[in-house]
């Protein structure tokens, strides 16, 4: 039976920090204000679908334009 892997961005914010980007330019690209990405940030908890969006981000399975181009 495979175990289940948990999308764990506890780190979000050290992530977005290494990228070089602010939190309205990192989150603008999931479609999520500053403020909300601030309160992600802070610890509250980020919904499913917008986890399993960062999950294929990360991952490299959507691009930025693959991102860009949904939020049109």
């Amino acid at each position: 039976m495979a175990r289940k892997k948990k999308l764990d961005f506890s780190d979000i914010a050290n992530a977005r920090t290494k990228e070089g980007l602010n939190q309205r330019d990192f989150w603008a690209r999931y479609g999520v204000t500053q403020s909300g990405g601030s309160r992600y940030e802070s610890g509250r908890n980020i919904p499913k679908p917008l986890l399993i969006l960062l999950w294929l981000h990360r991952s490299g399975k959507v691009t930025d334009k693959d991102l860009a181009q949904a939020l049109k």
